[in-house]
């Protein structure tokens, strides 16, 4: 703090005469200088641009890893077309499907009603992990009950809902599959969803 030469009094920065006597300030009273930066502050500084490096490090190699194990994914992955077999094969595993009704039926491992027609032109079929599932869906002018009791007869020890006149569904489970056939009306139509899942021969139990 700055001192008037005349009389003593407290002179404020930039003051060019005493607001008390009125004494011309010799010299303007500079501002005080604020003190140099602590060590603290610039060691806090350093530690926060290290971390935002290892940051931007980190997401650089996320995204070369990621890139390369696309690359690997698509350049170990093949795709075969028929025309009524599509199939995908990746490291992972494979992903069918098929226009064959035949082979539809190989593939869900159960006889397909007699007067049902595959819905989408095609069935789907994916094996990953030890674990094989197959799934189609149909259409059929007969009835709920013809559809069910055709389904009950080739599984006899199945578990069986019904709900009315509209729907029925059966569960067939054993070691090494679950079958669920889904029977329902819509409108003039009986439509079924029939799923397989499976344990490949080189899964363990």
């Amino acid at each position: 703090m700055a001192f008037c030469n005349s009389c003593g009094a407290n002179l404020t920065p930039g003051t060019k005469f005493c607001n008390k006597c009125g004494a011309a300030v010799s010299g303007t009273v500079a501002a005080p200088v604020a003190p140099p930066p602590t060590a603290g502050s610039s060691s806090a500084l350093k530690i926060i641009l290290i971390i935002v490096g290892v940051i931007v490090l980190i997401g650089i190699l996320g995204l070369a890893s990621l890139s390369f194990v696309a690359h690997r994914f698509m350049a170990h992955s093949h795709v075969t077309n028929d025309g009524k077999h599509v199939k995908v094969e990746t490291p992972f595993g494979a992903v069918e499907t098929n226009k064959d009704p035949a082979l539809v039926s190989k593939d869900l491992g159960i006889d397909i009603y007699p007067a049902a027609e595959l819905q989408n032109n095609s069935a789907a079929t994916a094996t990953f992990g030890g674990v094989h599932s197959a799934s189609a869906a149909f259409t059929t002018s007969d009835s709920v009950d013809q559809v069910c009791a055709f389904y009950k007869s080739k599984f006899p020890s199945a578990m069986v809902t019904t709900s009315g006149d509209n729907r029925c569904t059966l569960i067939s489970n054993d070691q090494k599959n679950m079958i669920t056939i889904n029977i329902e009306s819509k409108g003039s139509v009986t439509k079924l969803q029939i799923t397989n899942v499976s344990k490949t021969s080189g899964s363990s139990n």
